[in-house]
């Protein structure tokens, strides 16, 4: 970067309905994994940031929960984080699914913006699996509800239109020093980290009979030269889930054990020792105590 080149940085609110590809947009604009993917909706549950660095700028992205109405208490701190989002953003990208008939859903995020104005870019995501033509209609749709700035065309998952998008938006960011060091790519601990990984996994193999009702939690996470050691539980609701969790004769949890174990010793190298628990605790989305662990902000000490 030249003497006279400016330095551009800020926060990109990214949102939209559950399952729209936002984790899997922030993802792939970071090139780093800071937020699991899952066949399942609502499967971010935080506001987790990726810091993407470039020689021109510094984009910190708002990996947001898919907007939805609440049910529980759990689901309402879901959507205070999207409402945090949008409030400390300096610009939002709303993450569409091409794929999806427009309906009362999409006019509840519409009608969200609105509630905060930001500047916003519109990404209509998973074109590579709608005839073109089909996307004029949606784009002049969106256009009469909202004042977009510009319209992309995207594929999260292969990479398309994703340049010229974050050109866009780093056009659009204020001048500024970056907030974060250079080396890193997300604020999130470790210890949060390894449990959304663990969690990812469970999903995964129990997505067909519980896919919404886990938590993992950190029970103890012991840093040593050639190790790290972890003891989670993973709480279910039901008497009748923790079998499902487990599997005949332990096999299925094993499995999710031998998975995360795997991943995390990318994330923790070189070894990882992991020991997993299953534990039933009924109506946990509506438990303050357990909700407060799973905020990573928060001072528990303890996230999910």
């Amino acid at each position: 970067m030249s003497e006279t080149a400016t330095f551009k940085s800020g926060f990109v609110a990214v949102v939209g309905r559950p399952n729209a590809g936002k984790s899997t947009l922030v993802n792939a604009l970071v090139a780093s994994k800071v937020s699991i993917v899952t066949p399942v909706p609502q499967t971010t549950r935080n506001r987790i940031l990726g810091i993407l660095h470039r020689p021109d700028a510094q984009v910190i992205f708002m990996d947001t929960p898919g907007v939805h109405k609440p049910l529980s208490r759990l689901n309402e701190q879901m959507m205070n984080y999207v409402r945090q989002a949008l409030a400390d953003r300096d610009l939002a990208v709303l993450i569409v699914d091409a794929t999806e008939k427009f309906g009362r859903g999409d006019e509840f995020v519409i009608d969200l913006l609105n509630e905060y104005s930001p500047r916003a870019i519109l990404a209509l995501n998973k074109v590579d699996r709608v005839h073109k033509p089909d996307l004029l209609p949606l784009m002049d749709r969106y256009s009469k509800l909202y004042g977009f700035e510009e319209i992309f065309p995207i594929s999260a998952l292969r990479g398309e239109g994703l340049a010229e998008m974050l050109a866009a938006i780093v056009q659009r960011l204020p001048e500024g020093p970056p907030y974060f060091p250079a080396d890193e790519y997300t604020d999130q601990p470790e210890r949060f980290l390894a449990s959304e990984i663990i969690r990812e996994k469970v999903i995964r193999h129990t997505k067909h009979e519980m896919p919404y009702v886990t938590a993992v939690l950190i029970d103890g996470f012991e840093e040593e030269a050639l190790i790290t050691r972890l003891h989670a539980t993973i709480v279910v609701e039901k008497d009748s889930q923790k079998p499902i969790v487990i599997g005949a004769g332990g096999a299925r949890l094993k499995e999710i054990g031998t998975e995360a174990r795997l991943e995390l010793e990318k994330l923790l190298p070189p070894r990882v020792y992991l020991e997993l628990h299953v534990k039933v605790q009924p109506h946990w989305r509506n438990n303050t105590a357990v909700i407060a662990e799973l905020d990573y902000r928060g001072g528990s000490g303890s996230p999910e």
